[in-house]
């Protein structure tokens, strides 16, 4: 990624955070003629990932491959690039005419100023703190089977359950796998989730898991158990605490709600990523932390769609009134 040079003039957008939904926005801004600036600090969700699953046409391509063909289309169109880490993103003086306007400063000390802000930066998943699990984060320890379950079908599965949810989650895995495993892990199991699982012949396991254990190769070998016992298993499927990714972007006040179940928190957001602080959206797993990678671009897409409209209608205003003006 090129270190574009940041505008020294008021943009009509800039775009916090360079992944699907980020710059599917900047692509419908840019293509709209719209001034933009995309700010990138280059760790998407998805890195650990070998592919992207799921999107037509570009099922199985890498994560950073799909980023890189995404920068070079915004760029194509006119928009800004950068690499780059949010420090702060501030509400600045309105315009005369009382148009938004935003600051954004970086970690290096640069400098710019919006009419309007696109937050997509995306969800942090935070794994439950079991020794040897983060080893192998988006390879053999995964969260999604739409996003992974093809890669992992047939092989040994476990599921380490985190809540009532996680429930569902063995029910998804079991439609890949023969060979399942719920590992309980002091959660509660009510009579119609075990009834379920014992119908489909899902082993659950009630002692509690101490370690993942990793092969001379490096791969998940199993689960240890308190009792000394392991489960061998090659795949661990588990639930993640979602948490939006808002460094730097506190001052803003987005508002923040809880998932259900436990599952972690997202900005509150409305019709094409709308928020309730005036001249902000968001789009992505920032606010929809579920998505995968096309349901994020298309939320970028609408929004970046909707930011514009908006500043069609600001534009014309301005225009109206500075005729007004003039007679």
């Amino acid at each position: 990624m090129s270190a574009d040079t940041l505008p020294s003039r008021t943009v009509d957008v800039v775009v916090i955070g360079g992944g699907a939904a980020g710059l599917n926005g900047a692509l419908m801004l840019a293509r709209s003629r719209r001034s933009v600036v995309v700010i990138d600090g280059g760790t998407p969700r998805n890195a650990p990932a070998e592919a992207v699953h799921g999107l037509l046409a570009l099922d199985g391509t890498p994560p950073a491959e799909l980023y890189r063909r995404g920068r070079e289309e915004v760029r194509g169109y006119g928009g800004t690039v950068v690499t780059g880490t949010v420090a702060a993103a501030t509400s600045a003086q309105p315009s005369p005419d009382g148009d938004p306007r935003f600051t954004v400063t970086l970690t290096d000390g640069r400098e710019l100023t919006a009419r309007r802000l696109l937050v997509a930066t995306g969800a942090r998943d935070v794994l439950p703190d079991v020794p040897g699990l983060a080893d192998h984060w988006g390879r053999s320890v995964v969260h999604c089977p739409y996003c992974h379950g093809w890669e992992v079908r047939d092989q040994p599965i476990g599921i380490l359950a985190v809540g009532p949810a996680s429930v569902h989650q063995a029910l998804l895995f079991r439609q890949l796998t023969d060979d399942l495993v719920y590992f309980t892990r002091g959660t509660e199991l009510d009579g119609d989730g075990r009834a379920r699982l014992e119908a489909l012949d899902v082993r659950v396991v009630e002692e509690p898991v101490t370690e993942v254990v990793a092969d001379t190769d490096g791969a998940i070998a199993g689960v240890l158990l308190a009792g000394g016992g392991m489960v061998d298993r090659r795949v661990l499927a588990v639930g993640t605490s979602l948490q939006p990714r808002l460094d730097g972007l506190e001052v803003l006040g987005l508002p923040v709600e809880e998932l259900p179940g436990a599952m972690g928190r997202r900005v509150v957001s409305g019709m094409a990523g709308t928020t309730e602080v005036p001249g902000v959206w968001v789009a992505g797993n920032v606010t929809e932390p579920m998505a995968q990678v096309g349901a994020s671009a298309a939320a970028g897409a609408m929004a970046g769609a909707h930011i514009n409209a908006h500043l069609v209608m600001a534009d014309a205003g301005a225009a109206v009134a500075a005729r007004a003006v003039v007679a």
